[in-house]
């Protein structure tokens, strides 16, 4: 049985990105690969976790992957918000971009970067969090990789180890 009071924090890096000589680091675009991985990532979000919110980076990966993530949500999907300090953020300045979110969103999905996304999964997981899905996302949380946690609260207390980790997708192209 569903818990209804719960909302769900979506953590997401960016898929596969290239390393253009001569291209600032924001501006560096995905690969096919990158492509392939965030469309199979809003595929299993379709089905899993669909958002009704979803805050990006403006780096260029990070916009390209939301783009394919949403072209999968289809009508399901909500418009895209940057948020220019999720650009290389901390685990702090991504969890700070969660808590200005209005309490009325029940999923959100963040879109950005490593370490950012992994030190905000490892730093907001509670000791009851599933154990195979920690193990996933302290292992290497690969490119286009997704956490889904559970949180019982409100966005703007959320702080550290007050969300339970449930699953941790990894999209194998």
């Amino acid at each position: 049985m569903a818990r209804h009071d719960l909302k769900h924090l979506v953590i997401m890096r960016h898929g596969e990105a290239d390393f253009p000589r001569g291209v600032p680091d924001h501006d560096r675009p995905l690969v096919p690969r990158g492509a392939r991985e965030a469309a199979a990532s809003g595929r299993w979000l379709a089905e899993h976790a669909a958002p009704d919110m979803i805050l990006v980076s403006p780096a260029l990966r990070t916009r390209q992957t939301v783009t394919w993530v949403c072209s999968e949500l289809g009508e399901k999907a909500p418009t895209p918000q940057l948020w220019d300090a999720l650009y290389n953020a901390t685990d702090a300045q991504l969890v700070a971009a969660v808590n200005h979110v209005p309490e009325t969103v029940r999923t959100l999905l963040v879109v950005a970067h490593m370490p950012g996304v992994v030190d905000a999964v490892l730093r907001l997981a509670s000791r009851d969090s599933e154990q195979d899905a920690m193990m996933d996302a302290a292992s290497g949380f690969p490119t286009a990789g997704t956490a889904v946690l559970e949180v019982p609260g409100q966005w703007a207390a959320l702080d550290g180890a007050d969300a339970r980790l449930t699953e941790f997708f990894t999209p194998r192209v």
